[in-house]
């Protein structure tokens, strides 16, 4: 199952990628998440980020030829909730650049108030034969 979770890119420079992600009622795990109370999950608002990242990465001069997975996470916080009809603003900011593995700052706010920050790392997925 695969989920595009970025609307729009509204921004992109050298060092950071702005997009943004239109929370609809009619996204299907928003029904049991929660029952008359449908917020945008977590890992939806970080899957967010991720995804932004790897639009970041696909428009550089060395674009990755394998798909970016996530490497690591660190220092992920929930602030705030995204609700139906909301809009989350994403903002992803390379830190670091080794090849094709990236590690990102990022930040999803509804309005002025933050959803989701944190930092993660993205790397090409390994194969094995």
């Amino acid at each position: 199952m695969k989920f595009d979770l970025i609307d729009q890119v509204t921004q992109r420079d050298e060092t950071s990628l702005s997009a943004v992600k239109n929370v609809s009622a009619a996204e299907e795990y928003l029904g049991d998440h929660f029952p008359g109370f449908p917020i945008l999950p977590g890992v939806m608002m970080l899957e967010t980020l991720v995804q932004a990242a790897r639009h970041f990465a696909a428009g550089s001069e060395d674009p990755p030829t394998k798909p970016l997975v996530i490497s690591a996470v660190r220092n992920v916080k929930y602030a705030g909730m995204v609700r139906p009809g909301q809009t989350l603003d994403v903002t992803v900011t390379l830190r670091k650049r080794d090849g094709h593995a990236y590690d990102f700052q990022g930040v999803g706010k509804v309005g002025e108030q933050v959803a989701v920050q944190g930092r993660f790392s993205l790397q090409p997925i390994a194969t094995s034969l």
